[in-house]
């Protein structure tokens, strides 16, 4: 078959790859500890399901406006104003049916064929995917292991230019858990100004975060380029439920922009998906006006889970584990084995029965690298990194 050029670019998501190939295993008898998915392993907190449950029994299953439920928009500007230390109309908020939506169809709005975009490498791979999609061109920013994965700004001024319409972010970031320093924030905010650059900023993780960064308790938070001066007018912020509140499979994003921009987004939704599910809304409705206590005590979890495999990593030979500061990954450095990330990742899911992702999977700059996410139990991230320890022992 003949298929467009616009997704000749595409192809599967390493995870989903790995997960497969972990399930075959499963199927044939093999026991597999997964460290390979990133989604919290904790089933949606009971009080925000049973919104759902009543929402549907209530018969709120019919369309609504595509841009969202007023109520719902008008929480969440307040929610995420709060956090950020900016005023948010509703009117600037978009809700979507996750955020992967809320990552593609601002491109397609603000992007032209040969318009230049810098994003982080290591990096989600959605983002050079949606860029390939909307026609733009994908320009690659390293991140510095040594500077806790923040990103490299050298090469960032050496890159940026006439041509760069559009700034990604992702902070706390997938696949490393690096949280962007203030400085960098100040330094490419300083920089998108000079070049009249939107920002995109991804920031589904920004909740998850530990130890030295801002706030407590409900109001820890890693910071975000929009609180700078200047930026909530050239800032597209991404957000949603899904890592915060265990609700992946529910499908719930949303995104903060300017009004106009939000005007537009709301025609690209209605021409694609319609509308975000009602039910689901009124779910997150109750997420974010509802106790916050399950998600301080699940970061807490996650926290004790960083230590454990951060401790545990670097305990074996050859292996150089640094500390990841947000979200539910570790991107440790198996350079010292001299073997691919690939390979690695191969020999782990086969050898010792543990699935994890190799760096290569979230760009070239990934390679001696794997990914391991902690979202998972603390008695199987032990028992994973005892199976591995004797795995690599054998070719170390």
């Amino acid at each position: 078959m003949s298929f467009a050029r616009r997704i000749a670019y595409l192809k599967a998501e390493g995870a989903y790859a790995v997960l497969a190939r972990a399930q075959a295993l499963e199927a044939q008898g093999r026991e597999i500890i997964h460290l390979e998915i990133g989604q919290p392993d904790f089933d949606t907190y009971p009080h925000v399901a049973l919104a759902g449950i009543r929402a549907i029994a209530n018969g709120r299953t019919r369309y609504n406006p595509p841009a969202g439920l007023p109520i719902l928009r008008q929480a969440l500007a307040e929610d995420a104003g709060q956090r950020r230390g900016v005023h948010f109309a509703p009117e600037q908020v978009v809700v979507a049916p996750g955020t992967k939506p809320l990552l593609l169809f601002p491109m397609l709005a603000l992007l032209e064929p040969g318009d230049e975009v810098l994003y982080p490498d290591p990096g989600f791979p959605t983002y050079e995917a949606a860029l390939h999609l909307a026609g733009a061109e994908p320009v690659s920013i390293p991140l510095l292991e040594e500077r806790g994965f923040d990103l490299d700004l050298e090469a960032f001024d050496a890159r940026i230019g006439p041509r760069t319409r559009m700034i990604i972010l992702n902070s706390p970031g997938n696949p490393t858990g690096g949280v962007l320093s203030l400085r960098t924030l100040e330094h490419v905010a300083e920089a998108a100004g000079r070049y009249d650059c939107w920002i995109l900023s991804d920031e589904i993780y920004s909740r998850l975060v530990y130890d030295d960064l801002p706030g407590g308790g409900d109001r820890a938070f890693s910071p975000s380029i929009i609180s700078l001066p200047g930026m909530p007018e050239r800032t597209i912020l991404a957000d949603g439920f899904s890592k915060t509140y265990a609700m992946t499979g529910w499908r719930l994003g949303f995104g903060v922009m300017p009004e106009p921009l939000a005007e537009k987004m709301g025609l690209l939704l209605t021409h694609s998906v319609g509308c975000t599910a009602t039910f689901t809304q009124f779910a997150g409705l109750e997420a974010v006006l509802g106790s916050q206590d399950a998600v301080v005590a699940v970061r807490a979890e996650f926290h004790r889970r960083r230590d454990l495999m951060v401790e545990g990593l670097n305990a074996i030979p050859g292996v150089r584990c640094p500390m990841p500061r947000g979200a539910f990954y570790t991107f440790p450095n198996i350079q010292a084995f001299g073997r691919s990330a690939e390979w690695l990742a191969d020999y782990l899911l086969e050898e010792a029965g543990v699935a994890v992702l190799p760096g290569t999977a979230f760009g070239s700059q990934g390679e001696g690298h794997l990914r391991l996410s902690y979202a998972n139990s603390f008695e199987n991230i032990q028992q994973a990194l005892e199976r591995m320890a004797r795995a690599l022992k054998e070719i170390s």
